[in-house]
C-alpha cells in the first residue's frame, strides 16, 4: 500500500505562513523575473487567476483586486521542502520525494488503518510545519497518485485524505468514470489525446483496456499505467535518487546583457552551482556546454552553443570555470543583447570509479580540500558568500524579483522580528 503526501498550494502557502498579513488573501507566486503566475492561493484560484498567466498582463486586475504578487523564494521553499520530507520520514522508513511538495510513502507492514495513517499526518504536518496537505492511498503508486487528486478535489475520501481501498468496487467504477482519463499519472497531453481517439476518455476505460493492445498502439510505459490501475504495483520507491546524467543550471536575465564579461559572470555564477550539484553526487563531468541567446522576439535575434571537452574529468570549479569561459569566448559576438545563458555539465562518470592517466599529476589531495571547505562554507553562511571574482559582487544581470520575500528559515540577517506588546 502506498500513499502520496501533497502540500497544497505549496509555494503560495509558504508565502501565507510566513507573512500574518497574508492569511486569507489571494496570493500569486511569479516565475523566474517576476515573468508569469507558477503557484496561486486557494483566494487567487477563486478569483479565477489562471496558472501561467504572464504578470504584465494581469497587474492592473491584481491592483484592483487586491491579489498580492510574490516573487519566487527558493531559499525557502527548499527548506520548508526538507521539513516536510524529515516529518514524513516519521510516518514510514520507505519514502520517495517525487517533487519539491510531493512525496510517496510505502505503507506496506505497517500497524493500523490506513486512512487513520493519512489523517495523523495532516495533522502533524499541520501542527509542526503550518501547511495544509492532502493524502492519497493506494495499492500502487498510479493509484496513490489518482485518490490524491481525489482527496483536493473532493471527489472521495474526507478531509483531505482519500483511499481507494475502502471504496466499494462499485463506488470505485463510479469514481473512476467520472475522471477524465487525462488525469492519471504519466498518461500526458499526447497519450491523452491519442486515448480519446480510441475511445477511452475515463479512468475506468483505461483501466479495463487490455494491457498488451496499449503497449503495441502507446508504449511499454502506458501498458504498466493500466496495469497499476488494476491494483498490481509495478513502480518501486526510489529510495535514493538515481544520479544525474547531465547537470544543467540555466536563467534568464533581469536585464539584457551587452558586454562578453558580464556574459561571463553569469556563466561562472552558473558553473558554480553546477559544480555544487556535481561534487553532492560525487561525480565528475568530463565536458562543459554553454549555451547563449537574446531574446526570439528580437531581430536579428542570435543564439550559439557550444561543447568543450575537459582535459582530464574533474569537479573542480575552477577548471570548470576556465573551460566555460574559453567556449563563451567563442561564441561571444558583439552587439547583441543577450537574455539568457545556460551551462551543461555532461560525461558525467562516478567519482570513485575513474582509473588515472599515465601522465597526469598527481592528486595530492589539495584540490579536493579546497572544494570541500568552499561548500562547507557557502553552506554554513549562504551561496555565494565564497566565490570566484569573476562571478562578481554587483551581478546586475540578475533575474529581477521585485517581490521577494525573505528567507526567514535560512538567512539569520531575515528572521521574523516579533515585538512583545
Amino acid at each position: 500500500m502506498f500513499a502520496l503526501v501533497d502540500c497544497n498550494n505549496f509555494y503560495a502557502s509558504c508565502e501565507q505562513l510566513f507573512d500574518p498579513a497574508l492569511a486569507g488573501q489571494p496570493v500569486v507566486v511569479l516565475s523566474n523575473n517576476d515573468g508569469c503566475v507558477v503557484s496561486r492561493s486557494a483566494e487567487a484560484k477563486a478569483l479565477g487567476v489562471p496558472m501561467a498567466a504572464p504578470w504584465h498582463q494581469i497587474k492592473d486586475r491584481a491592483r484592483r483586486d487586491g491579489i498580492v504578487p510574490r516573487s519566487s523564494n527558493y531559499a525557502l521553499y527548499a527548506d520548508m521542502s526538507n521539513r516536510f520530507a524529515e516529518i514524513l520520514g516519521l510516518f514510514s522508513p520507505s519514502l520517495e520525494a517525487y517533487s519539491i511538495d510531493e512525496c510517496f510513502l510505502d505503507l506496506e507492514g505497517l500497524t493500523g488503518e490506513a486512512e487513520a495513517r493519512g489523517a495523523e499526518i495532516r495533522a502533524r504536518i499541520a501542527q509542526w510545519l503550518g501547511l495544509a496537505v492532502c493524502v492519497g492511498i493506494g495499492p500502487s503508486k498510479t493509484l496513490a497518485k489518482l485518490a490524491n487528486h481525489c482527496a483536493k478535489k473532493a471527489l472521495a475520501g474526507r478531509d483531505g485524505v482519500c483511499d481507494l481501498s475502502r471504496l466499494s468496487d462499485a463506488e470505485r467504477e463510479a469514481l473512476f468514470e467520472r475522471i477524465a482519463v487525462g488525469e492519471v499519472w504519466g498518461v500526458g497531453r499526447r497519450n491523452a489525446t491519442g486515448l480519446e481517439e480510441q475511445g477511452i476518455r475515463s479512468v475506468r476505460q483505461l483501466r479495463g483496456a487490455d494491457p498488451a493492445a496499449i503497449r503495441r498502439r502507446f508504449s511499454v510505459v502506458l501498458e504498466r499505467t493500466v496495469r497499476e490501475l488494476r491494483g498490481e504495483s509495478c513502480l518501486a520507491l526510489e529510495e535514493i535518487a538515481p544520479d544525474r546524467r547531465q547537470i544543467m543550471v540555466s536563467r534568464s536575465f533581469g536585464v539584457a546583457v551587452y558586454e562578453q564579461a558580464e556574459l561571463g559572470e553569469a556563466v561562472a555564477s552558473h558553473i558554480a552551482r553546477a559544480a555544487e550539484k556535481l561534487r553532492a553526487q560525487r561525480s565528475l563531468a568530463g565536458a562543459v556546454h554553454v549555451h547563449i541567446r537574446t531574446s526570439p522576439f528580437r531581430t536579428p535575434p542570435y543564439q550559439r552553443s557550444l561543447t568543450l571537452p575537459l582535459p582530464e574529468p574533474t569537479d573542480d570549479t575552477r577548471a570548470l570555470t576556465g573551460c566555460a569561459l574559453a567556449a563563451l569566448k567563442r561564441i561571444y559576438r558583439p552587439g547583441f543583447a543577450y537574455q539568457k545563458a545556460a551551462v551543461m555539465l555532461t560525461e558525467l562518470e562516478p567519482r570513485g570509479s575513474r582509473q588515472g592517466g599515465l601522465f597526469e599529476a598527481a592528486d595530492d589531495g589539495r584540490v579536493d580540500a579546497l572544494m570541500c571547505t568552499l561548500d562547507a562554507i557557502n553552506r554554513r553562511w549562504g551561496r555565494g558568500t565564497v566565490q570566484l571574482s569573476v562571478e562578481g559582487l554587483e551581478q546586475g544581470w540578475a533575474m529581477r524579483r521585485e517581490h521577494l520575500s525573505p528567507a526567514c528559515t535560512s538567512d539569520w540577517a531575515q528572521l521574523l522580528s516579533v515585538r512583545a506588546a
